[in-house]
């Protein structure tokens, strides 16, 4: 008799995520419109950590993490996904949420704006090419 227990076919069986409907309110994460950005830099070493970008033509914003930054680049993206969906919730455009990131110097977070950073960009998956490119 074999000490091995039988593994549950139900393991093998593949999963699949479906998001439902509600939660909380989101600018959309993709565009092929144009897009504002700016930097973002760690409020300590100043190292660039990514970009977040808004369109209020696509309704759409996000935190976009420079691949050079590695996890420290991921990580700081929770705060900034927390401050653009709080900005949706209030009901701001794209852009007013962009101008308000901007005029705060300071936010929560390992990272903040940098100053003169604000720049255009043909569409999001530039912003997405310029973070994986460094």
């Amino acid at each position: 008799m074999s000490s091995e227990r039988p593994i549950n076919p139900r393991f093998a069986e593949d999963m699949w995520f479906e998001e439902e409907p509600g939660g909380p309110p989101r600018y959309e994460d993709r565009t092929d419109k144009p897009v504002q950005y700016f930097t973002v830099v760690d409020k300590q070493a100043g190292a660039v950590l990514g970009y977040v970008w808004a369109s209020d033509e696509g309704d759409a914003a996000a935190y976009e993490p420079r691949r050079a930054a590695g996890g420290t680049g991921v990580n700081e993206g929770i705060a900034w996904i927390h401050r653009l969906r709080d900005a949706k919730k209030r009901g701001l455009r794209p852009s007013e949420a962009l101008a308000e990131f901007l005029a705060d110097p300071e936010p929560g977070g390992r990272g903040r704006p940098l100053p003169g950073s604000l720049a255009e960009a043909p569409n999001a998956a530039a912003v997405e090419a310029l973070a994986q490119s460094e």
